[in-house]
């Protein structure tokens, strides 16, 4: 299983060794947007490194989780119990929350 608070951690010492952006919150969610977007691109192109494009995404919303003092980890697992518990509707082609 994979520690993603140490691993938060090691992304940030890798940004600071390197000297990239370490303050800007807003830069930060958009780099996220554009690593998501050339994930999109290279899903729907048919290109076959998609998966490193998802892996830029994740590595950016750990960073991103890390500049703000958030334990992803945890809020994963919280948000994984919540959506369980939730009651969903099903229509013609949506599922919607009750």
């Amino acid at each position: 299983m994979i520690d993603l608070q140490k691993l938060q951690k090691d992304i940030l010492q890798n940004k600071i060794d390197k000297w990239f952006n370490t303050i800007d919150v807003n830069m930060e969610f958009n780099l996220i947007y554009g690593e998501l977007a050339e994930a999109f691109e290279s899903h729907h192109k048919g290109l076959w490194k998609t998966w490193e494009e998802l892996a830029d995404v994740t590595i950016f919303i750990l960073w991103l989780s890390e500049m703000l003092w958030i334990n992803l980890e945890d809020e994963i697992i919280k948000k994984v119990a919540i959506n369980k518990a939730r009651k969903y509707k099903k229509t013609w082609e949506w599922h919607t929350k009750v």
